[in-house]
């Protein structure tokens, strides 16, 4: 048989960077690669009564269909923490989705044919671009500092492509450089989509993992013509195995990715939604994120004083205020694929993720992906003085 699969599979390809990062699932491996939460952290006894009462005490209620946009009451409550955080909504406003990059997959289908344009920061998220892949965009990029996007690089850029239709961003604690989008370039970015009449995808998966400084404004209340998509999620702030996530949007924009639900799974799984209802009945959702806070805080300043000590003084990492990541740039010349597969996988016995990967246009092997959310301090210490030995030794 000789399948003729559409044109669109051209571009959902298989990424080099997984063959690399299966290697490091070995258990023997110290393994700064996934922008997983630390498991030991998740509530569990908690989640545990949760399911319990919630099958004990509704029946089959739980495990039955539900409205293909989520739980009323989940929506409503979802309403409230982001009324809380500056974003006046009811529940009317929220689609529940299975995961925030449900929300990736779905913006693309809803707005982009092929070859029109999304504008995202160079790098950028991974998994954005695998999701936005079968639509077959083409990308103009903007490229990132300390501040974030750098929105006066945005205005020349949408100047030179009338066919962008959507600007893509993690404008908190970036996914995989963990900068933040200052406030006056938040303001500029929606000045800019205002402008050349744009639609915002704002990611942000990590915004309430603040360790420093103070908390900025998401782009949707900075939004007032109903141009910004929110995306969020309970996955780095509960569990991500729950799959809960969700898009606060435009009523119209709101509807046509719905639509798009119930096309793809008909709805979240009503077991887990009612599961994360009840969590945030019966528990502190902020007491618990307060705790994720602290102790990724101190994994952070632990992974960056290991770095300080035991790397060369020509590799930087950045410091984020926030999240789970920190990204490394070595000198010109160094491929940190290369380095990951030849030296660090199989001397160090350390995994992190090459940064070529994240760059939609022009990949730059110079750069990595450190992930300090998951790994025990301990495996911190012992890992990064193993990847600074190795780096010492291979110049």
């Amino acid at each position: 048989m000789t399948p003729k699969y559409a044109q669109r599979m051209a571009k959902v390809q298989p990424s080099a960077i997984g063959e690399l990062l299966a290697l490091g699932a070995d258990p023997s491996i110290i393994s700064f690669g996934g922008g997983y939460p630390d498991a030991t952290l998740f509530p569990a006894e908690q989640l545990n009564a949760v399911f319990h009462e919630i099958i004990r005490e509704t029946g089959g209620a739980a495990m039955q269909y539900a409205p293909s946009n989520g739980l009323p009451h989940l929506r409503a409550q979802i309403a409230g923490l982001m009324t809380a955080d500056g974003m006046a909504c009811t529940g009317d406003d929220v689609l529940i989705l299975q995961g925030s990059q449900q929300g990736l997959d779905f913006a693309a289908r809803m707005l982009i044919d092929p070859g029109d344009v999304i504008i995202t920061e160079d790098p950028t998220f991974l998994g954005a671009l695998i999701a936005f892949a079968p639509s077959q965009p083409d990308y103009a990029v903007v490229p990132v500092d300390a501040d974030g996007m750098q929105t006066d690089r945005l205005e020349t850029m949408l100047a030179a492509n009338p066919r962008a239709k959507m600007i893509y961003t993690v404008p908190d604690f970036q996914n995989p450089t963990g900068v933040t989008l200052s406030l006056d370039r938040r303001k500029q970015l929606i000045t800019l989509a205002n402008r050349h009449d744009l639609i915002v995808l704002e990611d942000t998966p990590y915004r309430h993992i603040r360790f420093t400084g103070q908390n900025l404004p998401t782009l949707k209340s900075l939004d007032t013509e109903g141009r910004v998509i929110h995306l969020g999620s309970f996955s780095k702030v509960l569990v991500p195995g729950l799959r809960i996530g969700w898009a606060v949007a435009s009523p119209d924009i709101l509807g046509r990715m719905g639509l798009l639900k119930v096309a793809a799974d008909t709805q979240t799984s009503t077991l887990n939604m009612a599961a994360a209802s009840l969590f945030l009945d019966r528990y502190d959702l902020a007491a618990h994120i307060l705790k994720l806070r602290t102790a990724y805080a101190d994994k952070k300043e632990a992974m960056l004083d290991a770095i300080r000590q035991h790397f060369p003084q020509d590799v930087a990492a950045t410091d984020p205020e926030g999240g789970l990541f920190t990204w490394l740039t070595f000198p010109e010349g160094f491929n940190a694929t290369d380095f990951m597969r030849d030296v660090a996988l199989p001397q160090a016995r350390v995994a992190y993720v090459p940064g070529a990967t994240f760059f939609p246009l022009t990949p730059r092997a110079n750069h990595a992906r450190l992930n300090f959310s998951a790994p025990s301090l301990d495996a911190i210490q012992t890992g990064i003085a193993a990847l600074g030995r190795a780096l010492h030794a291979n110049p």
